[in-house]
């Protein structure tokens, strides 16, 4: 079931044969996390890609007053890693945390980089996973410098209701960068 979860969602965002999907998944092990379970600390190397079948898992860094700051959640049937690190290789300035208790997948840097060599299907993955990170990123960006906090959490509740209804509201107002006083005002005015 997990596999078959890995191997629709890639088919959702490229066309590829039976073969070259499952020479893909073929990449993927799975991994069963408990909650608060740390994939990664600020310091070491993404050394890999995350799948999430079941539960959540947020990527976020500690800012210079010492408060985490909540960069991006993955709910099932979204990827997580710490993006620049995996990319260049330096270590991470973020965490993986998981939030639920989780089913994942994963692949290694190294198997990754493999497939994007042997299989141009999934360079075309990859770069429309990096596409949807970079838009993603300079949208929250800009509605941090655009928005207030009451445009930011109205934002999150139509783009993605699912993060205010399984999350504890210091992870929403982290996200959404608002405290977590500020954030309980917003939510008995609407």
């Amino acid at each position: 079931m997990i596999y078959e979860q890995l191997g629709y969602y890639i088919k959702k965002n490229i066309k590829v044969s039976d073969e070259d999907l499952n020479t893909i998944i073929s990449y993927f092990k799975p991994l069963k996390q408990d909650k608060n379970d740390l994939l990664l600390s600020q310091g070491q190397i993404s050394q890999c890609t995350y799948f999430v079948s079941k539960g959540c898992l947020r990527i976020y860094f500690i800012n210079e007053e010492g408060k985490d700051v909540t960069r991006y959640i993955a709910f099932e049937n979204q990827l997580a890693t710490a993006l620049v690190s995996f990319i260049t290789g330096l270590p991470s300035t973020e965490y993986i945390q998981v939030i639920e208790k989780s089913e994942l997948l994963y692949i290694c840097h190294e198997d990754f980089n493999h497939l994007i060599n042997i299989m141009p299907q999934w360079r075309e993955f990859y770069c429309k996973y990096l596409e949807k990170a970079y838009v993603n990123n300079t949208n929250r960006l800009m509605s941090f410098t655009t928005m207030n906090a009451l445009e930011r959490y109205n934002l999150l509740l139509k783009i993605n209701p699912t993060i205010v209804k399984r999350l504890p509201n210091k992870i929403v107002a982290s996200y959404i960068n608002i405290s977590q006083e500020t954030l309980s005002r917003l939510k008995s005015k609407i």
